[in-house]
């Protein structure tokens, strides 16, 4: 065959194969679908406090721990644990593995064990505008530790810790537009990997209105923007590098404005 031929059948090779070696999302989104809805938008302005690094443990226990939420920044160093996270090395490692799935109501009772690979598949995806929450399966916590195990010590936590308590780890990857409506629980930490995260939050003393069966989503579709000003929730927005604290009993809710990876340190 001559040159210029040759040339030509590589160049018409080089065609069809390229596309299919590029990741069918970005690497920096960890091969993870970025998609939103229009209507899923980021607060207009964030009413959680922001402090970084420097803040000391003194400072964080007299001024949040007990008293109200707090975004710390550049507080932990997850590269390589965000390197492991993305969805090419997570269908390599785990995708055989079987997850267990919840529903995404605030008094969850249902659970799907599926293998990881068909829930990333097929079951993630952006929220269902017409589904509950109790119909939603959700991926969050209910972690095997022993087939996991090798993934969660590569995270590194918060290294503030409120005395009588220790961490636990709930780890989750959930579609656009799902979240977990209103509920509470003890104190915690939660740390964005991949995406971002919105959340609404209220002091023990505040229970918001809300269905518990139905989605987060709807929520902010059909309640929050008649909230008047003084019964808005505190909230903000979370995204990789930052942790929110969150205290012991605060109603909270969440929103995935992208397709997350997620973690949080419960201290029970």
């Amino acid at each position: 065959m001559a040159l210029g031929a040759r040339l030509l059948l590589l160049l018409l090779l080089l065609q069809v194969l390229l596309p299919l070696a590029v990741p069918e999302y970005p690497e920096e989104d960890g091969g993870w679908e970025m998609n939103r809805y229009a209507s899923v938008q980021e607060e207009e302005r964030c009413t959680v406090e922001k402090v970084d690094a420097s803040i000391s443990y003194a400072e964080f226990m007299h001024r949040y721990a007990y008293g109200r939420p707090v975004i710390l920044r550049g507080i932990t160093d997850n590269a390589a644990f965000r390197s492991l996270c993305t969805k090419r090395n997570l269908l390599r490692e785990y995708g055989e593995r079987r997850v267990r799935l919840s529903t995404a109501n605030t008094y969850s009772y249902e659970k799907v064990d599926v293998p990881f690979r068909e829930f990333v598949d097929h079951l993630l995806k952006p929220q269902d505008l017409n589904s509950l929450g109790c119909d939603t399966l959700y991926f969050f916590g209910d972690n095997n530790f022993t087939e996991w195990g090798a993934l969660f010590q590569r995270y590194t936590p918060p290294p503030f810790r409120i005395p009588g308590t220790s961490g636990a780890y709930s780890f989750g990857i959930a579609g656009s537009g799902t979240g977990v409506p209103f509920h509470w629980h003890g104190p915690g930490y939660s740390e964005v990997i991949y995406g971002r995260k919105r959340w609404f939050l209220y002091p023990p003393d505040r229970t918001p209105e809300f269905n518990p069966n139905k989605t987060t989503l709807s929520w902010l579709l059909d309640i929050y923007p008649f909230l008047p000003e003084t019964e808005r929730p505190v909230e903000c927005t979370i995204r990789p590098g930052e942790v929110l604290y969150f205290p012991d009993r605060w109603w909270h809710a969440t929103l995935n404005l992208d397709t997350s990876v997620f973690i949080s340190t419960f201290l029970g």
